[in-house]
């Protein structure tokens, strides 16, 4: 078999599932570098006449400089292994262009202000907004952006058409970088859900290459001949056919497992369909945890199982699936003779446990309830009643 992704695979790396932001911070990281330059650029060609102590100016400078080092290594991830602090990293940055900026009136000049000179930090303080806008989304963003710009006021101490300009554009920033790190980790989120259910698919897949068809074929010679020998060895042709049902759903139906853990009902009973049994269930997935639906859709397949072996051969069934307030209910029902007043209690008292293993275990091993109603004009059915808590 060829090695070569089948057609219409998803391809993604899982690294990008996993980690969807890391080019978000890596951006982080490159806009602080350039930033940093341009700044670094502007202060010393206006150092000698701007800057009211320009020493001071160089050693905020060189503040700036380190502290982006800090915070570049910071986003990167930081030590491999060690736990994701970058949230925490982000606040640290917002309040260290705070301090920066607030140094504007003792070291830059009234009249370098005056001519529109930018204050200390300038451009560099609104890598703190991004950071935070990757790290908390929308709310991080807007609140950063608004932080910076009390500041930006505060420490020029004025409020003119320029700073108006920043402040918009901060804004900006801090809401359209939330926006789609929000965005991005939901698409994330999406993509570890498919990536979960190709993986089923292929175990599928494997499987099916794995077994055999002549172990369905020796299966459902077992439910044939048990069924004709009768006595003892009908239950074991009931078991024999509820396997093979089982099996052959597992290696050719679709899967119903999402990433959470929970499996679609509704969809588990549609595969039990035939030209003898009918699936009445909501168009919209019916989620419950995993083992009350895998309990569940044995007792059904036990319960058409009987159907087949006891009904007659021209017995239809009926499966309904039911969404009530707080529990989900399964009806089976044949038209068949029904079970005669007594049958399942001589069964269980000669050792036969086929029923009450199959079917009143199953039920009651999830919290749920079983009642019978059968009789010679009305067939039998069983009614399977499970909740919804803890789902």
């Amino acid at each position: 078999m060829s090695d070569r992704p089948r057609r219409g695979a998803l391809s993604v790396s899982m690294d990008d599932v996993e980690h969807p932001l890391e080019p978000f911070w890596r951006g982080v990281i490159a806009y602080r570098l350039l930033t940093l330059l341009t700044v670094v650029g502007v202060t010393l060609y206006h150092l000698p006449t701007g800057y009211e102590r320009p020493p001071a100016a160089v050693g905020v400078l060189v503040v700036m400089a380190v502290w982006t080092a800090v915070t570049s290594w910071g986003y990167l991830g930081g030590l491999p292994g060690a736990p994701d602090r970058r949230g925490l990293l982000a606040l640290a940055d917002l309040g260290v262009c705070v301090a920066i900026m607030a140094t504007t009136p003792l070291v830059v000049r009234v009249a370098h202000l005056d001519e529109g000179g930018p204050g200390m930090g300038s451009i560099w303080t609104s890598g703190g907004v991004l950071a935070c806008a990757v790290a908390f989304r929308i709310t991080g963003g807007v609140l950063a952006a608004a932080v910076i710009s009390v500041a930006l006021v505060l420490s020029k101490q004025r409020f003119g058409v320029l700073e108006l300009g920043d402040m918009q554009l901060l804004l900006l920033a801090g809401l359209t970088v939330g926006f789609a790190a929000h965005v991005l980790d939901r698409t994330a989120a999406r993509l570890r859900r498919l990536v979960a259910e190709q993986a089923a698919t292929a175990e599928r897949e494997r499987l099916t290459r794995a077994v055999h068809d002549g172990v369905l074929q020796v299966l459902a010679h077992v439910q044939r001949r048990g069924a004709e020998l009768g006595g003892g060895a009908t239950e074991l042709g009931v078991l024999a056919g509820e396997q093979e049902t089982a099996l052959r759903a597992l290696l050719s139906g679709p899967g119903t497992t999402d990433a959470s853990g929970c499996r679609d009902l509704a969809a588990a009973l549609r595969i039990l369909a035939s030209d003898r049994v009918t699936v009445s269930a909501p168009g919209r997935p019916v989620e419950l945890g995993r083992p009350v639906v895998d309990e569940v859709e044995g007792a059904v397949r036990a319960a058409l199982a009987n159907v087949a072996l006891h009904a007659g051969a021209d017995a239809r069934a009926w499966v309904l699936v039911e969404e009530l307030p707080g529990a989900v209910e399964v009806s089976v029902r044949d038209d068949g003779p029904g079970i005669p007043e007594g049958r399942l209690a001589e069964a269980e008292a000669q050792g036969r446990m086929g029923v009450s293993r199959s079917i009143r275990g199953r039920v009651g091993d999830v919290g749920g309830t079983l009642t019978l109603d059968t009789g010679p004009d009305i067939g039998t059915e069983w009614v399977i009643r499970v909740p919804r808590e803890g789902t």
